[in-house]
């Protein structure tokens, strides 16, 4: 047996027994210390349909040699056909690169240098490398490898109608035409006991689409992350 005394008084508490009172935790974000902890949320362009199954349209890559990027949250949060489709599934998904030496190409580069997006102001700016995401067109990619199979993959309908919406996961069925709704998670980590996401050099994560073939669509992404020394 195990006994834990507190160190401004003389209190015992025992660890392993089971008539023992219940111990006050108070549980914090990660150690992080001159780095930080960040959120972003970023909206495509108007995407022309057509493009290649599985096309890059948001690119996250790690560049830095000793420090690490945990990725705590991935969300899709707003997907809709801003001009008809022809009717179809549409898909995205969530997929780890590695090897990533050379960055991908077309769509925007997010500003994270400074004092932006950093949960608190005395927070170090971001060391991403870059994240990318769509604007016209899908991105080209860079130099990387992608796992064999995606962490998550989320997929629906979408027809001949302009402007719906719909939650996929809704048992409301309706007549509306289906693209994904408001807030779609695509990668959380149970701070309790799940392993986040963690990124080395040359290291990201892609969020990918696949439409119809005509139409024009756009979408909005949300990402939470920790930039630490180790992990």
């Amino acid at each position: 047996m195990a006994v834990i005394e507190g160190g401004t008084s003389a209190s015992l508490a025992d660890v392993g027994v089971a008539a023992a009172s219940p111990m006050h935790v108070t549980t914090k974000p990660t150690p992080y210390g001159a780095l930080g902890h960040y959120a972003i949320s970023a909206r495509t362009g108007a995407v022309a349909a057509g493009s290649a199954a599985n096309s890059p349209v948001l690119s996250a890559r790690w560049t830095d040699a000793t420090r690490l990027c945990l990725i705590y949250e991935i969300w899709l949060d707003e997907f809709d056909n801003t001009t008809a489709f022809t009717a179809g599934r549409f898909q995205f998904d969530l997929i780890i690169a590695r090897g990533w030496t050379v960055a991908d190409s077309l769509g925007t580069t997010l500003t994270l240098t400074g004092d932006n997006n950093q949960l608190r102001t005395s927070m170090g700016a971001s060391l991403f490398g870059e994240i990318r995401i769509a604007t016209t067109a899908v991105l080209t990619a860079g130099t990387r490898t992608l796992d064999a199979q995606p962490l998550k993959i989320i997929g629906g309908r979408v027809g001949a109608i302009a402007n719906k919406h719909n939650i996929p996961q809704s048992p409301v069925v309706t007549t509306q035409e289906v693209a994904a709704g408001p807030g779609i998670l695509m990668w959380s980590r149970d701070p309790g006991n799940e392993h986040p996401i963690v990124l080395a050099q040359n290291e990201g994560i892609v969020i990918r689409s696949s439409v119809p073939a005509t139409g024009v669509w756009s979408a909005t992404f949300s990402m939470k992350w920790c930039e630490v020394t180790a992990f």
